[in-house]
């Protein structure tokens, strides 16, 4: 089981193992927020097993970092939905084709249904008289930089609502 990790500022840091969950607390270096799972039964003590933790030094979160792109990450950010017609999306298309200096950006790739793609090929928007349903930027949010919180556990729910 994964273990959360919450800064002073209860902002999610990163999600480590159960054992460096258990050092940490250990330490005293942080602090147990929430547990489940079997407890983890040692040669002298049984402990909880953590599923949040609050270190207690503040940790600056580092908000500059690029998240790098992707084509699981543009369909994610694209809800799976076709940037021109609406479709279920199953592809990834650049805007400005590559074939004429597009590049691999998150304000170039979109979601696209195959049938739109297949129609759209390396032409441009303004040749087809196409536009975007929405504008693509880059996705923000800690829940980009943690990849766990993609799907979260149960537990760290109520400790999500600030990130989410």
């Amino acid at each position: 089981m994964r273990t959360l990790v919450l800064n002073a500022g209860y902002e999610p840091l990163s999600v480590i193992t159960c054992r460096r969950a258990l050092l940490l607390v250990a330490a005293g270096k942080a602090s147990l927020l929430a547990h489940g799972g079997e407890p983890v039964v040692g040669p002298s003590c049984v402990l909880r097993r953590p599923t949040v933790i609050l270190l207690h030094r503040y940790v600056r979160v580092p908000h500059a970092e690029q998240i790098p792109v992707s084509r699981r990450g543009v369909l994610r950010r694209d809800a799976h939905q076709c940037a021109y017609c609406g479709a279920n999306a199953t592809t990834v298309d650049h805007i400005h084709p590559r074939s004429r200096g597009g590049q691999d950006s998150w304000e170039n790739l979109v979601a696209c249904c195959l049938s739109c793609n297949n129609v759209k090929g390396d032409r441009s928007l303004s040749q087809l008289g196409w536009t975007l349903r929405v504008k693509p930027a880059p996705p923000r949010g800690v829940q980009w930089r943690i990849r766990e919180l993609e799907r979260p556990i149960e537990e760290w729910t109520p400790f999500l609502g600030h990130a989410a």
